[in-house]
């Protein structure tokens, strides 16, 4: 499918530098409004095709697909435009800032039969592929209980402002801390929760800033520490942490009657897998693990689905293949089937990272509005 990318930032060098995975995907070419970050793109990735605006891009009949790659203000305009235009749509996270611009992207999606898909689709990955199985195959009996940590460490006491991508585009600090870590990266493990387990039922959710200096001037100090607690309509609780303050922490682990399943990184698409068993040792075993090794009763590695392996020729924490959802999209858009990363499928995680960054404007407890058909895993995973 002939794809174009707007938004030539920090992260589009991610996905440029996966598009090589999925050869199925022609790039017509890119725009950004600053010209010379898209020059700087072109160059060194090698593309030919320079945009000189955005009615250029949305009037090349070529373009079927456009992966909007701007920052998360101009989500819902990019997105809106595109499908006005007759484009599917590939977006970044989240679909948009507020849950009505959200529902009206997915509602003009549906009305023209197009897709919009939302980023992350780290879902999609070996590690998230693994535990779902693991859980189709009650490999921990019935799942109660999920803790998810996606802690970042203190980076405002990092440097920052010596992050820049392969191509030369800086890290883009404002717009990371004002839009917030939550809304930046909850949805990483808020995609995996809602495909194991389907929609949510309630959310109680807590947000505030600890760290109000941020090292550079902003205009909105958003918060920066986002704990939720989320109860699913199939019956399992999740305690989900978001922050930029505390050491870095990744966990996931899902508690079953029969054990439990855990990872440790949310960014890596191969990262190992282990399964744990309850025993009558367990509580000494956990004080212990040199005891509970010797004993066999410590937690061993599951082997993934499949073996992680694609080219990601950049710089930064980019152990993700980020083309895998643009993939996705136009696969399903092709074959006019649903996508596994479906519209509704991505407003519900949209109203999820907005309430759980927002609990001030979307009430606590909240009632979940949104539905969304069951996923499907993918074909080397079933």
């Amino acid at each position: 499918m002939r794809i174009a990318i707007i938004g030539c930032g920090y992260v589009a060098d991610f996905y440029a530098a996966t598009l090589c995975n999925h050869p199925e995907l022609e790039l017509q070419g890119v725009y950004d409004r600053n010209m010379e970050r898209a020059k700087a793109h072109a160059e060194y990735y090698g593309v030919s095709n320079i945009y000189p605006s955005l009615e250029a891009v949305l009037g090349d009949d070529r373009v079927e697909l456009i992966v909007n790659l701007t920052n998360p203000s101009s989500h819902f305009e990019i997105s809106a435009a595109a499908l006005e235009a007759g484009k599917h749509v590939y977006s970044e996270k989240p679909l948009a800032m507020d849950l009505q611009h959200a529902e009206q992207l997915v509602e003009m999606a549906e009305a023209r039969g197009l897709q919009i898909n939302g980023a992350p689709c780290t879902v999609l990955s070996e590690t998230a592929q693994t535990i779902w199985k693991a859980l189709r195959d009650g490999r921990i009996g019935t799942p109660r209980l999920v803790y998810a940590e996606l802690d970042d460490g203190n980076v405002p006491q990092h440097n920052f402002a010596e992050w820049v991508s392969a191509s030369g585009a800086p890290w883009p600090a404002k717009d990371e801390f004002e839009v917030g870590c939550t809304l930046e990266h909850a949805g990483y493990y808020m995609t995996w929760l809602t495909a194991f387990f389907g929609p949510a039922k309630r959310m109680t959710s807590f947000s505030t800033v600890l760290q109000p200096d941020k090292g550079i001037a902003l205009d909105v100090n958003t918060a920066d520490y986002s704990t939720a607690c989320i109860e699913f309509v199939s019956g399992p609780v999740a305690r989900f942490t978001c922050s930029l303050y505390p050491p870095h922490d990744h966990r996931f682990r899902i508690f079953g009657d029969d054990g439990w399943l855990s990872t440790d990184q949310a960014w890596d698409y191969g990262s190992k897998v282990q399964i744990s068993r309850h025993h009558r040792f367990s509580r000494r075993a956990e004080r212990h693990p040199a005891l509970a090794k010797m004993m066999g009763l410590g937690p061993r590695r599951l082997p993934l689905v499949r073996k992680s392996k694609f080219v990601r020729d950049s710089k930064g924490a980019n152990c993700m293949d980020f083309c895998r959802g643009v993939a996705e999209t136009a696969s399903a858009a092709r074959e006019n089937r649903p996508s596994r990363l479906s519209a509704q499928w991505s407003l519900h995680v949209t109203e999820l990272v907005l309430c759980m960054q927002h609990p001030e404007i979307h009430g606590r407890p909240r009632e979940i509005q949104s539905r969304f058909d069951p996923l499907a895993p993918m074909p080397w995973a079933q």
